[in-house]
């Protein structure tokens, strides 16, 4: 029987990418670990490699198509002996939807209904649409988010996909013939807490507007737009700032890169080394939250924040306690590159225990970052620039540099803030102690 390529799980939170190209065509000849196709996750473009050799029977996810659900089939590999016409009827109505096991179906339809089936006028009236039993609407999650930001009730849509699944062509399909929208009535049904943030989203259609255009928001704005309202919504932050004066930094930082012409040590360079140290020596700031303890890592990994097209990215210089600035600065440069080029694997990227933002090289002061989570921290590293201070009683002028702390308070309470950045600080002033 013809082996169904499935759209994989490239990240442990992916539940759907886009199919960006195909390296192959249909009647090609593939061998274990051939490229197949490129796939666009949230955070960067993967490759997928053949696990077995055969031929491409049917490609059933064209080139740019989006929103593929992962366990969707994507293509058939014949294996010796079979044809084309081996492949399931269905093999192209399998796009958009997950590989469901085949009892999976008829057990829900089995489920008792739930106390919203009391009025049971309505229910036989809808036998074409196929959903599983008590009210639930066998769905893609892309279908299903289509449908609840266009305020669409899924009961009274007809599924195209494997097993009457309803698919995100269903959706646009009901949405332009006027397809009934959600009640009151069908709310119960709904997750409330998912539902309820959505619904309390101010609208951007309010008149006098000027004339705009749209840009649809890739995988990876989406999931920012998630984590980041996630963040606010559930920790706690508080802020701590410190100023650093580094003239002797930067005069360290320049007689190391005199020194030789096979790296070129940055200040965020120093930074990751400086923030490193200072959290080996208070690991309290170290730590994520959790429901039943407060985490604390043996291992300091920092994820850096990244610009890149569309989004950002946190690529993680991992055990960076235990690095010197050449192998931070080579790691960074590396991890750097390859994000802005799409390049990175989801464990260059998940992982870290602590995050740094360094806006400095635009010219910001001072800013607050949004906590990344599930981490505890974040720190956001301003511009360097000359102002006044007062030394020894006298006014004098000192390169200063702002660091702001983002803290989620679940975690970290504000003695070990601020304990973190007097051991950052000094680390910084005193850059020679971080050679030791």
């Amino acid at each position: 029987m013809p082996v169904p390529i499935l759209m994989p799980a490239l990240s442990p939170t992916m539940t759907e990418g886009n199919l960006a190209k195909w390296m192959v065509k249909e009647g090609d000849t593939v061998s274990a670990g051939d490229v197949l196709a490129e796939i666009e996750t949230d955070k960067a473009t993967m490759e997928v490699e053949a696990v077995d050799e055969g031929k491409i029977g049917k490609i059933v996810v064209a080139d740019g198509t989006e929103g593929v659900a992962v366990n969707a089939v994507i293509a058939y590999l014949l294996e010796e002996g079979e044809t084309a016409d081996d492949i399931p009827a269905d093999g192209g109505s399998a796009a958009t939807a997950p590989a469901p096991k085949p009892e999976e179906p008829k057990r829900e339809a089995e489920a008792p209904k739930p106390a919203s089936a009391a009025a049971p006028a309505p229910q036989p009236a809808a036998p074409a649409p196929a959903k599983s039993g008590g009210g639930r609407v066998f769905a893609s999650p892309l279908a299903k988010r289509m449908a609840e930001q266009a305020g669409l009730d899924l009961n009274g849509v007809a599924g195209s996909g494997p097993n009457g699944r309803v698919v995100k062509a269903d959706v646009e399909k009901a949405m332009a013939g006027g397809a009934p929208k959600t009640t009151a009535a069908l709310a119960p049904a709904a997750a409330p807490a998912a539902a309820g943030l959505a619904a309390q989203a101010p609208s951007p259609d309010v008149p006098g507007l000027p004339s705009y255009k749209e840009i649809p928001n890739t995988n990876m704005r989406k999931v920012i737009a998630k984590r980041l309202t996630e963040s606010k919504q559930f920790a706690p932050h508080f802020y701590l700032t410190v100023d650093c004066e580094i003239d002797d930094l930067l005069k360290v930082r320049k007689d190391l890169n005199a020194k030789s012409d096979k790296y070129k040590l940055s200040v965020n360079d120093l930074v990751i080394r400086a923030s490193a140290i200072a959290l080996k020596q208070v690991p309290a700031a170290n730590a994520t939250w959790t429901e039943k303890a407060i985490r604390i890592y043996d291992q300091v990994d920092i994820s850096v924040a990244v610009a890149i097209d569309g989004g950002l990215i946190t690529p993680v210089i991992r055990d960076a306690g235990s690095k010197g600035l050449i192998e931070i600065s080579a790691s960074m440069k590396d991890l750097a590159t390859r994000a802005r080029d799409g390049k990175l694997s989801p464990d260059e990227y998940q992982g870290g225990t602590f995050s740094i933002s360094n806006l400095g090289m635009f010219g910001i002061k001072d800013f607050a970052a949004v906590i990344n989570p599930p981490q505890g921290a974040i720190l956001a590293v301003g511009a360097g620039e000359q102002r006044p201070v007062v030394k020894d009683g006298a006014l004098a002028v000192a390169t200063v540099m702002s660091c702001t702390l983002s803290v989620d308070h679940r975690v970290v309470d504000g003695a070990v803030g601020a304990e973190f950045l007097a051991a950052f600080k000094k680390l910084i002033e005193d850059p020679l102690t971080m050679l030791l």
